[in-house]
This record gives C-alpha cells, structure tokens and sequence, in this order.
C-alpha cells in the first residue's frame, strides 16, 4: 500500500519518458490545478502524485511511474488468486490528457489494463484492476500519464494497494 505521505514507497519514476510524477499536496498546488484534498486525509496538507499539462511538457509527452517488481514465485501473487491493484485518480479540466495503466513483464512486455481520456470529474474516484497472466514471470504496474493542451489540467493518484503481498 502507498498513500504517499512520506515517499514514493518504492515506486519508480520510469528512464524512458519526458518528465516524472511529482510528490506534492494541495496547499502547494496552483490555484485550479489538481484536487482541493488527497484521497487518503482528505485534508490539503494530504500527499498525493501528480502531473499536470504545462508550458514545459508538450501535448502527449508522458511521465511514467512504476511498481515495485512483483514476485510470481511468491504463492500469494498467483493471478488464480485474484490479484487485483486497487487505486484513486483524479482527472479533471477541459483538455485533460490520459491516464493509462499497464501490467510490465521483467521482459519489458506491456499490456494495457486501462485507458482513460477526457475530463473524468472533480473528484476522487476509486479503480480496481485484476491483473493478469500465469507463469512465474515477475512483472510491475506502471501509470503513465499523458499531457493535455490544457495548462490547469492535470492528473493526480493515491492510495495505490496491491491485494496480496507479492
């Protein structure tokens, strides 16, 4: 579980993107850009990681994030068991971008568990994705957000859980 009052928790900005998920509450966010709380407080004061739509990243640049590896030699991580990540995003403003999630093989195949585009409220919502795949392949989950054209627009994610203990 990650509610990202103190770090990152393990997770990892990505080499291979233009520019990195920032760490930040809403006391020190710019009037009308993310979310008035984070999820896990519901306070300003409250950590969550956020990206937004800037004059320094251009539409459909990508910042990305990933997991710790997750262990499918661990008898807790078997998919047959249901592992699931459950998460809470925020995406709000008119020319928001995405926010995609995919499930990385150590063999750095992806497969896209989730896709969403557009303005999707101005508020918290709560996802749970079943992650999928057999073998004992290790993996990570990976978001990546994609900027929009819009500069108060942006993309914000808390409380990131996995589970079982892999």
């Amino acid at each position: 579980h990650c509610n990202f009052e103190f770090d990152l928790c393990g997770w990892k900005q990505d080499e291979n993107d233009d520019f990195d998920w920032h760490l930040r509450t809403s006391n020190t966010a710019k009037l009308g850009t993310g979310p008035a709380t984070d999820h896990t407080l519901q306070e300003p004061s409250g950590h969550y990681i956020f990206i937004r739509s800037s004059f320094f990243q251009l539409p459909g640049q990508k910042a990305r994030i990933s997991s710790p590896v997750l262990s499918r030699r661990n008898k807790n991580c078997k998919v047959r068991e249901g592992m699931v990540i459950i998460f809470y995003y925020h995406m709000y403003g008119a020319h928001i971008g995405s926010l995609i999630i995919y499930q990385r093989t150590t063999l750095k195949h992806e497969e896209i568990l989730l896709n969403l585009t557009g303005n999707q409220g101005n508020f918290w919502q709560r996802k749970a994705l079943t992650l999928s795949g057999d073998g004992d392949e290790d993996f990570q989950v990976v978001f990546e957000g994609i900027a929009g054209k819009g500069p108060k627009d942006g993309i914000a994610l808390d409380d990131l859980t996995f589970s079982r203990e892999c």
